[in-house]
């Protein structure tokens, strides 16, 4: 039995959620009702293993490489759906995902692998839906591959319609930008064209640099001109630099792949970065201090490498991992995300039962996006209990007001004290609600609230006070 730390009452607890060759979900490829009612109960299934460990933020992977999970005028289905791009589902994918993580009270963050088109032969099967074939001007071929060329300032425009219509047309809560970044160790990059065209005298290691960084400040700025609550982020290379005492040993995000993260908070065009920090020991510990360091107000989420834990991947022990989680939540950071699903999900790794034994024994709130909105929304009054059978409880309140879009609400419950310690995590009966009606079902004899109280969270994470 492991020592449980104390519950904490903000913290994102993310995972990444890969459809890549259908990596994590889905499974069952095709385009029928048969393969439709299976798609839903896998991803379902994961929704509610996850919700049930109290995780609250799902990165769900919407565009692999140049293909979608969602209805897009630009680019294909992906064919980890039906099989083919050139076949359409016969439901929206990022719709109805959006829809089961609320339901849950869960964060759906849609997450984009940015500048990688995938191998040739990749680009081959796509055929004439291909977005190379499309917009030629925008693809270069490196190696084996193809990718999006970032020193034309047309793919930041390419990029931000994508992003555009996912923000318009979903109710997504994040949009996670994934491979935002040049090729690693890749002086040879087939953009000497543009350099000479665009480059303005710069030396080519920061005309890169200042590419990246151009796609990252007009994504942002098109998502807050459209919604300002839906948070922006990126998924970096896991070491910024080196740093005074440990090296990043050739790899890093600065002088490597052209990402220039501390700028980017410095301009603040990010809410949250995720840092991959898929290392052990002295490379991982020291640099997630950095990152937290030079986290300028933002959010720093550490990405864990947890499928290390898999023989297979790599040498990874629980007890690091244990570690880790301990480190970044001590030294403040504002959570962690896990990549990815599978490995926190199979019981044989041990992933899930160290996290809820010891970390995430209560549910948690995202933390608020202040920079944004810090005011919250009204307290929601006349919150009436009403007795059911067998134990139930109905539980209404009216609405809650705010100068954004509808609030949701978090419910506590307790036995004795009033108010309800609204601080403590443990008194969470759930979170996200979006209708003003609750039925409380309690579990267990322990579970048998007596006292309620209420609140609602804006979209940015404000929390009102408690309902009378």
């Amino acid at each position: 039995m492991y020592a449980a730390d104390p519950p904490a009452k903000r913290e994102v607890r993310a995972v990444w959620l890969t459809t890549f060759s259908g990596l994590d979900w889905p499974k069952t490829v095709g385009a029928s009702p048969e393969a439709e009612a299976a798609q839903k109960a896998e991803l379902i299934a994961i929704l509610d293993s996850l919700h049930e460990a109290h995780f609250n933020t799902i990165l769900l992977q919407v565009r692999a490489r140049g293909d979608v999970f969602y209805r897009s005028r630009i680019e294909p289905w992906s064919d980890a759906l039906v099989g083919s791009t050139e076949l359409t589902p016969t439901y929206d994918p990022l719709e109805f995902a959006i829809r089961e993580c609320h339901a849950r009270g869960m964060e759906c963050h849609a997450w984009l692998a940015t500048i990688p088109l995938g191998s040739q032969q990749h680009v081959d099967d796509m055929g004439k839906l291909s977005p190379s074939r499309r917009r030629p001007d925008l693809f270069v071929r490196y190696g084996k591959s193809v990718f999006l060329n970032p020193g034309n300032p047309d793919t930041k425009e390419y990029l931000a319609a994508l992003v555009t219509e996912i923000v318009e047309g979903y109710d997504v809560d994040g949009i996670h930008l994934d491979y935002l970044r040049y090729p690693e160790r890749a002086p040879s990059f087939p953009d000497a064209r543009e350099y000479r065209r665009y480059g303005q005298g710069k030396n080519k290691t920061q005309w890169r640099r200042d590419n990246i960084t151009a796609i990252v400040r007009r994504i942002y700025q098109v998502v807050k001109e459209r919604k300002p609550w839906v948070k922006v982020s990126t998924s970096p290379v896991g070491k910024y630099d080196d740093t005074t005492r440990y090296p990043s040993r050739g790899w890093n995000a600065l002088r490597t792949v052209g990402q220039d993260v501390r700028a980017w908070l410095d301009e603040g065009i990010q809410d949250q970065v995720y840092p991959m920090m898929y290392f052990r020991g002295n490379n991982f510990f020291p640099f997630a201090l950095d990152w937290q360091e030079h986290a300028r107000g933002r959010q720093i989420i550490a990405g864990l490498g947890i499928y290390f834990l898999d023989p297979k991947e790599g040498d990874m022990t629980l007890g690091e991992a244990e570690r880790q989680v301990h480190f970044v939540r001590h030294y403040g950071l504002a959570g962690q995300a896990h990549y990815r699903a599978e490995f926190v999900l199979r019981s044989e790794l041990g992933l899930m039962p160290l996290l809820t034994r010891r970390f995430y024994t209560a549910p948690a709130l995202t933390p608020a996006m202040t920079w944004i909105d810090s005011i919250a929304p009204t307290a929601p009054a006349a919150l009436t209990v009403t007795p059911l059978a067998e134990g139930y409880t109905r539980l209404t309140w009216r609405a809650s007001t705010d100068d954004g879009p509808s609030p949701t609400y978090t419910l506590y419950g307790g036995t004795a004290a009033w108010p309800i310690d609204i601080d403590d995590p443990t008194h969470i009966i759930a979170t996200g609600l979006r209708d003003t009606t609750y039925v409380y079902a309690p579990q267990t004899p322990a579970e048998r609230y007596t006292r309620f109280a209420v609140t609602a969270i804006d979209r940015c994470g404000n929390e009102s006070g408690i309902s009378e």
